[in-house]
């Protein structure tokens, strides 16, 4: 399975095809991992794989106690990833989560004591409990994949991805995310409640397990997980898919009840998910179904509503929604 992974495979266009089939067979041999965990989420363990692949950040806002720890941790381990989880709290400083230099007797020098951001999968949980100085040092990490601790530049490992939560009713005692960041996040999402049947299966299986500690079995590995990254260059991305997303974006710009819309970023990530999600369909050339099918979390998340539309109810996901029924969709042909 992986050895379309070898040096020699990552350069020449004649084998586009099958370096994609590997990209596919191993993304939905870790969904199918995860799901052994996760019951009934398949569109959200499709959405964190599509988002791993594209090397970017998630935001899970929902409630406590819907396996959000556990997504990131079965995902971490499945991928053979380090995984370290972080409780944000109104004292969290930026050291704690970055590291910092002691002095070590025996060598007579400062040596770098490494913070849970040198991790692969890092769980960022209730991030907006933290305070802005904190907020900012996981910003730089999220961006540049890397840390500035004491005037020295680190790279993180790689991959690097930040799972952040946070919970949409608590107010109290936190601090909200500023666009700046927000726009940062690749996508945002929600697990929400299982349903009847999806809640007796997760005690089914309890019961079957014997154990609460879930057994994962490892799919692929960080080295694979960075290649599987690169492969993403090699899809198709037709003009008529580059100007569909435009048009996407650039619409929820000329919303009345607007006050910003999407930035550029957004694009971007349509672009590198559009990519991501064709890979795992096993497909070398993007459809408009890889865009329509994660734009609502790519997109909403990154506009910011006027306040009588606020009051009216209406979100990020209303504008995104009546943009998606409208905007004509392309007719692509396979590469």
């Amino acid at each position: 399975m992986n050895a379309g992974f070898s040096q020699g495979n990552m350069g020449g266009d004649a084998r586009t095809q099958d370096l994609i089939r590997t990209v596919a067979d191993i993304s939905n041999g870790l969904m199918n991992e995860v799901s052994k965990v996760i019951i009934g989420k398949n569109e959200n363990l499709r959405r964190v794989t599509v988002g791993i692949l594209s090397n970017g950040n998630m935001l899970l806002e929902d409630f406590p106690g819907l396996a959000k720890t556990l997504l990131a941790n079965t995902f971490a381990r499945a991928l053979g990833c380090k995984f370290k989880r972080v409780q944000f709290t109104p004292d969290l400083l930026p050291s704690d989560i970055m590291g910092t230099y002691m002095y070590d007797q025996k060598s007579g020098e400062f040596k770098l004591r490494a913070g849970p951001l040198f991790s692969n999968i890092l769980l960022a949980d209730e991030i907006n409990r933290a305070p802005p100085k904190t907020q900012a040092a996981l910003l730089e990490a999220m961006e540049e994949k890397q840390v500035t601790i004491e005037g020295i530049t680190h790279k993180l490992p790689a991959p690097f991805v930040v799972l952040a939560t946070q919970n949409p009713i608590e107010q109290e005692g936190t601090y909200p995310l500023p666009e700046a960041q927000m726009d940062r996040f690749l996508m945002k999402m929600s697990m929400g409640y299982p349903d009847r049947a999806e809640e007796k299966a997760i005690l089914a299986r309890r019961k079957l397990r014997g154990q609460d500690e879930h057994v994962v079995e490892q799919v692929t590995s960080p080295k694979k997980v960075v290649a599987m990254q690169k492969a993403l260059e090699t899809v198709h991305v037709d003009p008529a898919i580059l100007s569909y997303i435009i048009e996407i974006v650039q619409r929820t710009r000329e919303d009345h009840r607007v006050i910003n819309g999407a930035s550029p970023r957004a694009s971007q990530a349509l672009f590198k998910t559009g990519r991501a999600a064709a890979a795992v369909a096993g497909r070398n050339y993007v459809i408009p179904d890889d865009i329509k099918g994660i734009a609502l979390q790519i997109i909403s998340h990154r506009i910011n509503m006027k306040p009588e539309a606020k009051i009216r109810g209406i979100t990020g996901m209303h504008i995104v929604r009546k943009i998606l029924s409208e905007v004509p969709v392309p007719v692509i042909q396979p590469a």
